[in-house]
Formats: C-alpha cells, structure tokens, sequence
C-alpha cells in the first residue's frame, strides 16, 4: 500500500532541522515511516557566535529531501508528486531578523549561543518572568542594547522553522510551540502575552524605532490551523527535480520541543518528556503554575499551548561523539574495523557495569554554556580523584551521566514544587541502546521512563503527525485525543523505573558535579576561543 500512498499523494512530510541532521520522513495514513532522508550538517562559530549560513540551510534542505526522495525511487520505484500534507520543524529559539525584502540582517544566532545575559536579565525583571538567553526576544533586545544598526531596518522576526515554512508558502506564521520559544504566551488566548507586549514597547520606546513588537512577530497559530499552501516557488525551492506540485497544505511550523512532545504522546497535563540528542532537554505539561520564577525553568507550551515546564541544557551527546571517534581511530590503529552503531552499543552496555558513582570520574560535556548551572560558556572537561577507578566502565558512565547531568539539576527544582507527573517518555539518539539511557534518566529524575518503538523516529516524525493531524482530524478531536487513539494506541513501549541504587549513585555523583563547577569556571576563563 505505501506506494499507492504516495502515487495518489496520500503521504505526509515532515522535515525538521536538527543540530546535526536535517531529517526527512514520509509517513503513510495509518502514521507508520515509509522512506526517509537526511542531510548532515554542523553549526560554524564565527564572531564569537554559532551560526548556520543561508546556503547551508537551504542546500540542506534541498540536501534532505533529495535523499528522501532517492529512498522513495529505490523503494517503490516512484517520484513523489504531491503529499497530503507537509510539515516543517526546526531548533526552538534564536535570531533570525529580516528586512521589508525579507533580506537576512544579520547571521543566524542560534539557541546555543549564551550571549544575551544582560538583555535576558532585564526582561525577566521586567516581565517576572523567565526569560532564557536564547529566546528571540533575548537576542533582539540584546541587539538593542548592543546599539546594533540593522534593528531600525526589522520587518519581521522570526525562528529557523517560520523562516522555511515561510520561504515554501509566503506565509508568516508560527506554531504557538516554536512562538514559546520567542517571547512568552498567554495560554488563555493561546498568543503572545499582551501585558509583556506592551511592556516591551515601552522600554524600547525611546529608541524611536519605526515598529512596534507586534508588527514584526509572526502569526501564532495552534495545531490543526491553516497555515497556508506550498506554493509554486515552494515546491521548486524544496524539489530541485522539478517533479513536486503546489498545492499541499502545510500545518503551523513548530520547534523541536514542540514535535518531540507529538512524537512521545505528551501533550496532557501531568506528562512529560526528554529530547537527548545534541542537546537535551525535558518537558513537563503542567497542571498549574510554578510557585515563582526559576532561572533555570522555562516556561513554554504544547502545540496546542498548554503550559509546560522545560529544562534544556546546550549539550548532550557532542562529548560522547567525540570519545566514540577517538575510540574508534585507535581501534584503526589497531588495525580492527568497526562500526559506529555497534561501538555505541558495546560501550553503552558496558557503563552499566561502572560503579553506581562512577568511581570517583567526574565529567563536563560542556560544548557551550550552560545557564542552569550559570556558566555562559563551556569547556569539556574531565577530572578524577588520584584514587579514581579509571576503566572503561566508570568511564563511559560518566559519559552517560554527562549527558544528563545538568538536566538532573534543573529537573531537582520541579522535584521540589511538586510537579505531578504521570509519565516521562524519552526519545532521541541516547536512547536506541535499550536499558542504559532509560535505565539512567529513570534514576536522574526519580521518574518511571517509557521509551517506544519510535524513540529513535525524533522531531521529523513528530512534525509529520502534526501535519497529519491538520488533513485527517475529525470535527472537534483534540490533538491529545487523535495521538492518543490514533497513533500511539496499542504501540510496543517499555518502561522502567529507577533502581534506588543507580538514583543514590547518580545523586553522589551530582555532589561531586557540583563542586567541580569552578574549575569549568577557571577552564572557561584559562582556554580563550
């Protein structure tokens, strides 16, 4: 049946930019992968800021979807003409300012840059409420700051995903997720909070700027709203073959956040998740406010803007990458050939014969700051006690721990509000080797964790079901509702709850953790870039 779907333009696309990959998958009616692409790529740092180049973005982009249609050919020797639907997702947060000819004014500044502190400071106080570094508006307003001339010229502002969908449609729209991620929403009317609307104006007001902040944001829009068609320019940009037709609707543009919370099935109040990938982050569908503003928790929504409670942390799995690489160049040395998949797994297995506290290793992922534990940049970095039991066991522990170490610190404070949570899915590379990553967050956040059949699928999938959710939802059903019965009902999942061994040896670890911190400090500050 897949390649009926696709012949009579039954499938759904979805696309999302990774920190790493920019994956394409199409997914047939019943919500099951059918072929799939992607396109590597790496972020530059240049001026002291971390950056994707036009042509990068958009070469990949084109990049992705030729493979996925190359994987289409080879499958079910076919071209993709038409979708049902089409879905665009990208990293949350960032700077992406345009002028009246939609002419970029300044390179992208993505979420992992920390360069914001003093804007993100004045707005919080101002709105008394969190404003992270790498929010949109933490970057404009710190270019405002900065005195930077290109602000007078802004016409629109927008995020990495609206700027695609933007480029494919003409319309300037934002899922209310990925608008989360740019300045506060007011989950009453499901847009930008008003009161902080206008509290922005005010303090810019003196600047004379010919916009206000209104004029320059997209359009909010909620999960199963128009937001527009591919047009025919669109359709070329995407498909350099020529053989892709306008016409298909595209759902709202969401962040990562956004689609890893559609491709978990958590979107209702009291569920979670946790994205591990190049960063990783966790998301928590409150039922009610926190007590008070934590610089550690941001507050952003569901794609149907319900309030969610988010820790992200900058790094992840970069630091395990680059150990994996060495580890496999020596075993080049050694004249031994490997593969990456398989190095994972062995190498993930064998943390789980480490001491539960990692036996005195203590180790920094840090790749960029990290502004849970007030650090605006980030040295990798490993320490060990003179008596540390250095093996391989203890080492790639702490790899793992690593991972979600700065995570557990921030997921300590909802501990302590009291957050209800009911589940916690976990999905993203660091869980495809089954009973090391699940069985370790499990112990971090003192939650059961659930990983499914689709952990690995990531935001591309979920950006599909959302855009799957927009052609074939009935009158009135709820994007909590179509996931649950529609997609995730009867899917295999396994999960785990934590050994109270591996949560009293990560906590050890923790302390030791913590106290290391001013040594990253003095790294930061000894090793300039």
């Amino acid at each position: 049946m897949s390649r009926e779907h696709i012949v009579n333009g039954q499938a759904i696309l979805g696309i999302e930019f990774g920190s790493t990959r920019i994956k394409s998958v199409l997914i047939a009616p019943d919500h099951s992968v059918i072929a799939s692409g992607s396109h590597e790529w790496e972020n530059d740092f240049v001026d002291g800021v971390w950056t994707y180049s036009e042509q990068a973005i958009l070469s990949g982009l084109k990049s992705s979807y030729a493979d996925l249609k190359k994987d289409v050919s080879d499958k079910y020797g076919v071209v993709p003409k038409k979708f049902a639907a089409i879905g665009i997702s990208a990293m949350m947060h960032g700077y992406l300012p345009f002028d009246q000819d939609m002419k970029l004014l300044a390179p992208f500044r993505t979420w992992r840059n920390t360069i914001t502190g003093e804007a993100a400071a004045k707005l919080t106080e101002a709105f008394s409420f969190n404003m992270p570094q790498r929010w949109s508006l933490s970057h404009l307003y710190q270019a405002i700051l900065n005195k930077e001339s290109h602000v007078a010229d802004i016409r629109f502002l927008t995020t990495l995903a609206g700027w695609v969908h933007y480029l494919l449609t003409g319309r300037k729209v934002l899922g209310v997720g990925d608008a989360s991620g740019m300045m506060p929403i007011d989950s009453a009317t499901c847009y930008y909070d008003e009161k902080m609307v206008q509290t922005f104006d005010r303090l810019v007001a003196p600047c004379g700027f010919p916009w206000k902040l209104r004029d320059i944001m997209p359009e909010v829009l909620s999960a199963g709203e128009d937001a527009g068609c591919l047009t025919a320019e669109g359709a070329r940009l995407l498909d350099d073959g020529g053989d892709l037709e306008p016409g298909c609707p595209l759902c709202p543009p969401e962040g990562d956040a956004g689609t890893g919370m559609a491709a978990t099935n958590s979107v209702r109040e009291r569920t979670g998740n946790v994205s591990a990938g190049t960063s990783i982050f966790s998301m928590i569908v409150l039922e009610k406010m926190l007590s008070k503003v934590y610089p550690e928790i941001d507050v952003v929504t569901t794609p149907t803007g319900r309030q969610v409670g988010m820790v992200h942390c900058n790094s992840c799995t970069s630091d395990i990458n680059a150990w994996v690489s060495l580890f496999r160049e020596f075993a080049e040395i050694m004249g031994f050939e490997t593969s990456g998949g398989e190095v994972y797994t062995r190498l993930f297995k064998k943390a789980m014969e480490g001491a539960k506290d990692c036996g005195g290793i203590v180790s920094f992922n840090y790749f960029a700051g990290e502004p849970v534990t007030g650090l605006s940049e980030g040295r990798p970095m490993l320490i060990r006690t003179p008596d540390a039991k250095m093996n391989m066991a203890n080492f790639m522990r702490a790899q793992i721990y690593a991972s979600m170490e700065t995570l557990k610190a921030g997921m300590e404070i909802m501990n302590r509000e009291h957050v209800a949570i009911d589940r916690v899915y976990g999905h993203g590379g660091l869980f495809k080797t089954e009973g090391v990553a699940q069985n370790l967050l499990a112990a971090a956040i003192h939650a059961p964790v659930t990983v499914m059949e689709t952990a690995g699928e990531g935001g591309a999938w979920g950006i599909a079901l959302l855009a799957a959710y927009l052609v074939a939802k009935k009158d009135g059903e709820s994007l909590e509702d179509y996931l649950q019965n529609r997609v995730f009902a009867g899917m295999k999942q396994i999960t785990v709850s934590p050994d109270p061994e591996d949560e009293a040896g990560f906590d050890r670890y923790m302390e030791k953790f913590m106290a290391c911190i001013p040594a990253q400090q003095a790294a930061v500050d000894g090793l300039k870039i």
